[in-house]
């Protein structure tokens, strides 16, 4: 090490830089000074670390609180580091237990081999895929066998697999809990053993399968690694953790029009929050940003910024410019250069019949409640009578803000 990179504090420029970043949105780092002597030696030797990240193919789509972690990884890999996107194909037949209160159903190899053939495409929007190794934990997993199994059983206590908090409540409420839903930690553990990780990242729901990983590699004798945890990201409200049940996510499929008004549609608080786990602008940027703020600068300058970056991200840069485009366009009134065009048939068509067939509406019940509150335009003027027919022509439909359709009646 250099003598005039070491800082004050004993730790080299890189290091410190290196620490500010693993820190950086994280819950926790365990045990830190543990990590920061892996990041010496790694800067020392030129050996980059393996940084690991496991996920379970359980649905074909990630949303933007997926990626969470999948940015850490980014930016522990623009450090120089190994990072392994390991696919949990195994682990994801036995069913994660983690904060559930009931049994979790496995998924049948199918539903896996489906799912896990879209994960990487979408993590490789975030994720450099030259410098990635895809592992999948079925390579060491099936060859481990029944006696493998009972042997690896053997190095962690029913105790110990007590104390994690979901298992602990359902014990105490007089729920099940299967005997093979103890295997998943330490299947999930035994990867970290496989690929002789020096860091695994998780969400904060993780931390006891991250910290068997880490008492298992002990058990092998190797150098157990750290952890980090990351928190859950808040959706769209605000309030609860993103999720698809709840419709309060962005999905990172979804089209550039839609991410870029669903970010300008959060509030002006988690906009900063959603700044530092979801932007790649340095932390010095950010808070430069929040300066201009405070002096008065209109924070909608900021989401807007923030809006074009992930739907960059994800999309383009040209995709972003005409989604914050598209959205100018909307809020004056205007109609978007592109929306779908259909045709129906059965004129004269009653109002919320043709927002359901034209897509506008799941039901036309739901027609009728979205015309009852306002949100129903025909060639832009506001649709008031539930009893209007529309005759055979051409119309532009507008639902809400964003939902829009060239209808065609004959």
């Amino acid at each position: 090490m250099n003598a005039e990179s070491v800082t004050s504090n004993g730790l080299s420029d890189g290091v410190r830089r290196a620490l500010e970043i693993s820190l950086r949105g994280a819950d926790e780092l365990l045990p830190q000074d543990e990590w920061v002597r892996k990041l010496q030696r790694s800067e020392a030797s030129g050996t980059p670390l393996r940084i690991k990240l496991g996920l379970d193919p359980t649905a074909p789509d990630i949303h933007i609180g997926h990626t969470v972690v999948l940015n850490k990884m980014r930016q522990l890999q623009d450090l120089g580091h190994r990072v392994i996107f390991l696919i949990g194909d195994f682990t994801t037949t036995i069913g994660d237990p983690s904060g559930r209160n009931s049994t979790r159903p496995p998924l049948t190899r199918e539903q896996i081999e489906a799912n896990a053939q879209t994960y990487y495409r979408q993590a490789s929007l975030v994720l450099d895929p030259e410098k990635t190794e895809i592992r999948y934990n079925s390579e060491w997993s099936d060859p481990l066998g029944a006696r493998g199994m009972i042997q690896l059983a053997a190095k962690y206590t029913v105790a110990r697999m007590m104390e994690r908090d979901d298992f602990n409540k359902r014990f105490k409420a007089g729920q099940s809990i299967s005997v093979h839903e103890f295997l998943y930690p330490l299947m999930q553990g035994y990867d970290s053993v496989a690929l002789k990780s020096d860091l695994e990242l998780g969400g904060t729901d993780q931390k006891f399968n991250l910290l068997v990983g880490r008492h298992l590699q002990q058990e092998y004798g190797q150098e157990p690694q750290c952890i980090l945890t990351m928190p859950l990201l808040e959706g769209l409200d605000g309030v609860e953790k993103m999720s698809k049940s709840k419709n309060n996510y962005i999905g990172i499929s979804e089209d550039a029009n839609t991410m870029f008004a669903k970010v300008l549609s959060i509030s002006d608080e988690l906009m900063w929050r959603w700044y530092t786990l979801l932007s790649f602008q340095s932390l010095e940027q950010i808070e430069a940003l929040k300066a201009e703020i405070a002096a008065g600068r209109n924070p909608k300058d900021a989401k807007v910024a923030l809006a074009k970056e992930i739907t960059a991200r994800f999309h383009s840069a040209a995709a972003a410019d005409a989604a914050e485009q598209d959205f100018i366009n909307r809020s004056k009134g205007g109609v978007p250069d592109e929306i779908p065009e259909v045709s129906l048939g059965g004129a004269p068509l009653g109002i919320a019949q043709l927002l359901k067939q034209a897509g506008l509406a799941p039901s036309t019940s739901e027609g009728n409640r979205l015309i009852d509150g306002g949100g129903v335009r025909v060639d832009s003027v506001v649709i008031s009578d539930k009893a209007l027919k529309l005759s055979a022509g051409s119309y532009v439909v507008q639902v809400g803000k964003r939902k829009f359709a060239r209808v065609t009646v004959s």
